[in-house]
């Protein structure tokens, strides 16, 4: 049962359904009312099948929907000409050449001087 496919994710989620609903005109037959029906074991262990299934799917959604963005983003930079491409290419790495680090570290020292001034006034 542990699958990525969205297609065997719906097949689940439509067996557990009518698994829910045997077991539901099951709990009838025999005369059980509703609080009972939802009190019964094999029916909060099916709801929360479906519960589960339901969550996979979403993230599957998820999954294909980044996959799409990620698709249309690479064609807009394909069709853009090579120089420009070439040209962000190189103003992200100007930007990039101060470390993590070392931006923290800058950061840090002007909180520091914020504070000496803000202590002598």
């Amino acid at each position: 049962m542990a699958s990525k496919d969205k297609d065997a994710r719906d097949s689940q989620k439509i067996y557990w359904a009518g698994e829910l609903s045997r077991r539901i005109v099951e709990l009838n037959e025999r005369g059980f009312g509703k609080e009972m029906i939802a009190k019964d074991s094999a029916i909060k262990k099916i709801r929360a099948e479906i519960r589960k299934i339901g969550v996979r799917l979403a993230a599957i959604d998820k999954k294909e929907e980044k996959i799409e963005e990620k698709a249309k983003a690479r064609e807009e930079k394909m069709a853009l000409p090579k120089e420009e491409r070439t040209k962000k290419a190189k103003a992200e790495e100007d930007a990039a050449e101060t470390s993590k680090r070392q931006q923290k570290l800058e950061k840090k020292l002007e909180k520091k001087k914020e504070k000496k001034q803000a202590k002598e006034e």
